[in-house]
């Protein structure tokens, strides 16, 4: 197994991400992206969840804001639009960030019941922003073609600390 290409949580990093959910934070093994104040924005979780289940999301937009700028892009219906670039270089680049995500994944431990099940609808369909959008900003620009296109579209920036409007 690799390195994971991210931090571990610490238990302000759990609080943070337990308040942001609403919920107590499961199954979270790091801190793949922060907001500019340092809060988490995107939670890695386990492949394999405590109780065995097996769970493919291994990026996951935890930050109220962003979650919240993505779901309006999802209600506008921005996904068939960004489904039907899926031709050419975005097709190509689509694909290698579905191998990335896999490859991310199975760097922390392979599960076979979703050996190469990504997230998102990648690396053929657009099925969840949020996922795609969470992997963008892990990986970082240009890793992630539509993940990048739903951020460039979001009323959210990473670079702008939203966090005190959902204290």
């Amino acid at each position: 197994m690799t390195t994971p290409p991210f931090d571990p949580p610490t238990a302000q990093d759990i609080a943070t991400v337990s308040h942001q959910l609403g919920r107590p934070a499961r199954n979270v093994i790091g801190i793949a992206a922060r907001c500019a104040c340092g809060n988490p924005t995107v939670v890695a979780t386990s492949p394999r969840l405590a109780d065995g289940t097996p769970f493919p999301t291994l990026y996951y937009l935890s930050h109220p804001a962003a979650t919240a700028a993505i779901s309006t892009l999802e209600a506008n219906g921005v996904m068939p639009e960004l489904a039907a670039l899926l031709v050419d270089d975005i097709a190509d680049g689509y694909l290698a960030a579905h191998e990335s995500y896999l490859a991310d994944r199975e760097g922390i431990e392979h599960v076979a019941e979703i050996e190469g099940i990504s997230a998102g609808g990648m690396p053929t369909r657009v099925k969840c922003l949020h996922a795609l959008a969470g992997h963008s900003l892990a990986a970082g620009p240009g890793v992630n073609p539509i993940g990048d296109l739903a951020l460039e579209q979001a009323d959210w920036s990473p670079l702008v600390c939203e966090c005190a409007t959902y204290e």
